[in-house]
């Protein structure tokens, strides 16, 4: 797993029950829900960038005439 790095964090009560329950329920540790919660945050903000990204150069290629990949070849063969 190579090298772990601790940090010591401050979470509400209401809420630091709440992941103690989970880890209770998924048979898995506190730390473990953590990090879970971090690369599924992290996926979602990939997954938003994506989205974001692609909404740009759509709008872009429509703006450009270009709306099949026919319309793409034309445009690079410019």
């Amino acid at each position: 797993m190579g090298t772990v790095g601790k940090k010591m964090i401050s979470i509400s009560p209401d809420l630091y029950k709440e992941l103690e329950e989970i880890a209770k329920e998924e048979g898995k540790s506190v730390s473990a829900v953590i990090q879970e919660a971090l690369r599924i945050a992290k996926r979602e903000r990939l997954k938003s960038k994506f989205l974001d990204n692609q909404q740009y150069w759509t709008k872009k290629a429509i703006e450009n005439g270009i709306l099949t990949e026919r319309d793409l070849q034309k445009y690079l063969a410019k």
